[in-house]
């Protein structure tokens, strides 16, 4: 089934010129609006987050948005920089999340995420991902995921949570309480079923489609079908210049997985030579097959490192086959390497007493396209005493540093993702416990020793220039041993909560 995800971005016109204005920009505080002319009127075409908050609306007049505002900031609006700017961030999406990406003026973005959701934790994650990327360069933004791109687009715009996610087959019920200006209906034609007293979708929904077909064209009953799934509405995915992509039209509808991947093996064979050309690697590889019905099924690889093997990019392409559902058959399809990055020949092994680097990368890539880049990682030291803070993840591939962890004290080899409390007993209030109960099954302490004391890093925050953990390695009567830690001296509240958590398990 289908899945499309909607990603609106109420602010974007003001959030560009913030930026491209640095510290000469008005506080975010501060109403600020864009301006354009409609004939003979000077209206609002953008606003940002507090002009919306204080009541000014996107083609209210200035004269009105004035009288409303005393201290409002005005400038005017350029359409053609907006434009630019959200093509920039749908190119900067197909790159990051989706083979079908394409920008949906003003205000937004459509991605086609059939079968790329799992590669970023499920369809929830993958929007959480989205809200928060954007929001690092401070762009707001609301998205939307459903069966159709009608659906998603009125739900990234007219409810108020920050993601929504759409359960398949609910397209109808979900779209049903929001109102008809959801359908993306010229403003006239909302009017004029307001006064015939529709107000919600779902008031559509419920009617025959003759009359209203009579009364208002074909375009209404177009919408209603297309938000239902009715019709299918594709989406046409940004292609910039500088994209390396070949491309294969049959003569005849191709539908069995035999030459489906025969014609991969040629497409792949065909992009190898252009990337060679340009001395480059591909790192992100996208299939899109274009139905005889109109619809589009679409696969993407990922690679490591800078890749340009014939056989290694086709076995990833056809590992993915079976996710392709050609339908009536497939008529056209594309091959482009989404990112690509300079990849040089290197030298082969030249002596017999050289010895070969085992080259990992073929099963890492195929691990990573399988169950995702982000659960495939490494491990690297990070400078910081506080156990958590000691690592970071870093890519599979990722070249060695030479980094290490400091070796004077030991550390478990297995550390908890999170701390978990432990009740204790012990003898004095900073001597180790001479008991403790994990995960409701009390151990009876053998051995202890410590404690390690480590001390917050006061750099980052208030609190932790009084924050202490002392850390005990124990040892249970079962002879099992762990990493457990007091947060506080034993003595200062102001130094923790004097509690006790078990943070990590020795072999």
């Amino acid at each position: 089934m289908t899945r499309v995800i909607s990603i609106f971005l109420p602010t974007l016109s003001t959030d560009r010129v913030r930026r491209r204005a640095g510290d000469a920009a008005p506080p975010p505080e501060t109403p600020f609006i864009l301006v354009g002319r409609d004939g003979r009127r000077r209206i609002v075409l953008a606003a940002d987050a507090a002009a919306q908050a204080a009541g000014l609306r996107v083609g209210m007049t200035v004269t009105k948005a004035l009288a409303l505002v005393r201290d409002l900031v005005i400038e005017d609006a350029d359409p053609a920089a907006d434009a630019a700017a959200l093509e920039r961030l749908a190119v900067w999406m197909l790159q990051h999340f989706a083979p079908i990406v394409a920008a949906d003026p003003p205000d937004g973005i459509v991605i086609d995420s059939t079968g790329a959701d799992h590669l970023h934790g499920g369809e929830a994650a993958m929007l959480a991902t989205i809200v928060a990327k954007l929001g690092g360069v401070g762009l707001r933004a609301r998205t939307a995921i459903a069966d159709t791109w009608s659906v998603a687009h009125a739900l990234a715009r007219f409810d108020a949570r920050p993601s929504y996610v759409s359960r398949p087959g609910h397209a109808a019920t979900d779209i049903a309480p929001l109102p008809i200006a959801a359908l993306r209906l010229v403003p006239e034609g909302v009017d004029s079923l307001c006064v015939l007293g529709f107000t919600r979708v779902g008031d559509l929904l419920a009617q025959p489609r003759a009359p209203l077909a009579l009364r208002f064209g074909p375009e209404l009953g177009r919408r209603l079908d297309q938000a239902i799934g009715q019709i299918a509405e594709p989406i046409e995915p940004i292609r910039p210049r500088e994209l390396i992509e070949v491309r294969r039209t049959f003569a005849e509808p191709i539908g069995a997985p035999e030459t489906i991947a025969r014609s991969i093996g040629r497409l792949v064979g065909q992009l190898c030579d252009a990337l060679e050309q340009k001395g480059l690697g591909a790192r992100r590889l996208d299939l899109i097959c274009h139905r005889v019905d109109n619809r589009v099924q679409a696969v993407r690889a990922g690679t490591g490192l800078p890749l340009r093997d014939v056989k290694r990019m086709t076995r990833l392409l056809c590992d993915k086959i079976e996710t392709i559902d050609p339908g009536f058959g497939i008529e056209v399809m594309t091959l482009t390497a989404t990112m690509a990055e300079p990849l040089m020949p290197k030298q082969a092994v030249s002596t017999l007493v050289e010895e070969a680097v085992p080259d990992i990368s073929d099963l890492i890539d195929l691990l990573a396209n399988r169950v995702g880049e982000q659960k495939l990682y490494r491990v690297m030291p990070v400078a910081s005493d506080v156990p958590e803070r000691s690592v970071r993840h870093i890519p599979a591939l990722a070249p060695e540093t030479g980094a290490d962890w400091p070796g004077r004290w030991p550390r478990p080899p297995r550390l908890l993702a999170r701390a978990e409390p432990i009740d204790t007993v012990a003898l004095l209030p900073d001597h180790p416990p001479v008991s403790f109960v994990w995960r409701g099954v009390r151990r009876r302490v053998k051995r202890a020793d410590g404690p390690e004391r480590i001390f917050g890093e006061w750099w980052k925050c208030d609190p932790e220039l009084a924050a202490v953990r002392d850390y005990f390695r124990i040892e249970d009567d079962a002879g099992e041993r762990y990493w457990v830690f007091r947060a506080g001296d034993g003595e200062d509240p102001l130094t923790g909560s004097q509690r006790w958590f078990l943070h990590g398990i020795f072999g």
